[in-house]
């Protein structure tokens, strides 16, 4: 856990998993800058006077990884200083007094929708799409509506004070979502017992240029926990790759490191730093 952190931004409003992650990262008392988008996550966690960092989702143990995520990041002045994978539970929440029998409308965001669809798909509701769950809690409590119904956090039915009608009903029980820690790349200091690391690179369309750089990761006893490939704009059926490597020491990862940079093109590293807990 870092530190001594007073600001970072999230995507999304109090309550929401962001803040969840990002609190169990950064520490209890850390001040969360809500953001919108995750452009403007990016943004003001880059900045030098607005922020400390940021936390940002990169992907999710059943909807995949967010593709346009790897983008801002690749973008972006940050690097990866941690990791936090975090257990989704989506409740159904109403304001007091509200029964089930009362909801013509649920609020969420898409994905929390997607997540929870065999549960709504037993009810004749009108399924409303938002920006944030948290957000959708925030409207029912502000708008004072009893015939709408969010789905979101229990921290956000803590904060707006609002009744979970029915606890846990995401169709998958086993849901995680990844958060990367971010912080600007002048900021950033050595992990220490780091075991893992995430970089970019290119290869070129000729045979069997990734399975040569696999090839070394694998000899090297490294684990290959993550690979995502992305056309590059222009080029003549060219790829990056964003790769997360597992080690057991530093010595290995250099080692590794330095068998593969022949074989890619503009590597970056995006971050080294220790495997994630999940909570």
């Amino acid at each position: 856990m870092e530190s001594q952190i007073a600001k970072v931004s999230i995507q999304g409003y109090r309550g929401c998993f962001h803040e969840q992650a990002a609190r169990q990262f950064w520490g209890l008392d850390t001040e969360m800058i809500c953001c919108d988008t995750f452009k403007e996550v990016v943004s003001i966690a880059g900045s030098k006077t607005q922020s400390d960092g940021g936390t940002m989702a990169i992907e999710n143990s059943i909807a995949g990884s967010i593709l346009p995520n790897y983008n801002l990041l690749k973008k972006s002045n940050l690097r990866i200083i941690g990791e936090v994978y975090l257990t989704i539970r989506q409740n159904l929440m109403v304001l007091p007094g509200v029964n089930i029998e009362d909801v013509r409308e649920v609020h969420s965001h898409p994905m929390a929708l997607l997540q929870c669809a065999d549960f709504l798909d037993k009810h004749d509701w009108k399924m409303v799409e938002s920006e944030d769950t948290a957000l959708s809690a925030k409207r029912i409590r502000e708008n004072k509506n009893k015939t709408i119904a969010a789905i979101a956090s229990a921290a956000a039915a803590d904060i707006y004070d609002l009744n979970i009608l029915a606890p846990e009903i995401n169709t998958m029980k086993k849901n995680y979502t990844r958060f990367l820690m971010l912080k600007r790349a002048d900021q950033v200091k050595e992990v220490e017992d780091a075991n893992k690391a995430s970089i970019y690179f290119y290869t070129d369309h000729t045979k069997g240029s990734l399975a040569k750089v696999l090839t070394k990761i694998a000899e090297n006893d490294v684990n290959l926990s993550k690979l995502q490939s992305s056309p590059i704009p222009g080029s003549n059926w060219e790829y990056s790759f964003h790769a997360d490597l597992e080690f057991e020491n530093m010595d290995i990862f250099h080692h590794t490191l330095a068998a593969i940079v022949p074989l890619t093109r503009n590597m970056k590293i995006y971050g080294i730093y220790k495997k994630g807990k999940t909570f």
